[in-house]
């Protein structure tokens, strides 16, 4: 008879635990920013935290990105600000590769060919000029920042994003470039932090 109270009382207490667990899930995810809808990789958007483009910028210009090395997202405001959206990107390998502050947009370019840059060579003297397509690692589109080399551009390696795996420049999905692309004029703010 005791053995069956025992039992009972497990089942009572897991049968309240499948209630109030649901319910505790649906509190936390209340209480936590609304999911972002980008249209890509809808699996990685619930780990990156919305951010407010106030707490980088004094004023929104022509638009503003906020690239994040540690969470690797690009967060993307438009100059009025009803568009705010977060894509997964790459970042680069080490510290030493990553240039951090503030920057712009200041060229854009479909079907980007790719040089190699001396310190590249350097490390990699195997390395060669690549013209556009499928081999070219910056993918379908590029956007060049006012610092020389470094780029915001996308990658037909879909295994770097999400990852340390760049050598200085911010990568993103070939689609999710080609999106933001489209979005950002010439003159949009960036900072990298």
């Amino acid at each position: 008879m005791t053995r069956l109270m025992f039992s009972r009382r497990r089942l009572i207490g897991a049968a309240a635990a499948t209630v109030f667990v649901p319910a505790a899930a649906q509190a936390q995810m209340a209480a936590q920013p609304a999911e972002v809808e980008t249209g890509f990789a809808r699996r990685n958007v619930s780990s990156f935290a919305a951010q407010d483009w106030r707490d980088h910028f004094s004023e929104l210009g022509k638009g503003a990105i906020v690239a994040d090395t540690i969470s690797r997202a690009l967060h993307f405001w438009s100059g009025d600000g009803t568009d705010y959206r977060i894509y997964p990107t790459s970042v680069p390998k080490s510290d030493e590769l990553t240039r951090r502050g503030y920057t712009k947009i200041v060229r854009k370019k479909v079907g980007p060919d790719w040089t190699p840059t001396p310190s590249q060579l350097a490390r990699f003297p195997d390395w060669k000029y690549m013209p556009p397509g499928p081999d070219n690692p910056l993918g379908t589109h590029a956007m060049y920042l006012d610092w020389p080399a470094y780029l915001i551009h996308g990658t037909h390696d879909t295994r770097k994003i999400g990852r340390r795996s760049s050598d200085g420049c911010i990568g993103l999905y070939n689609a999710a470039i080609a999106d933001l692309f489209d979005l950002t004029p010439i003159g949009t703010q960036v900072r990298l932090i």
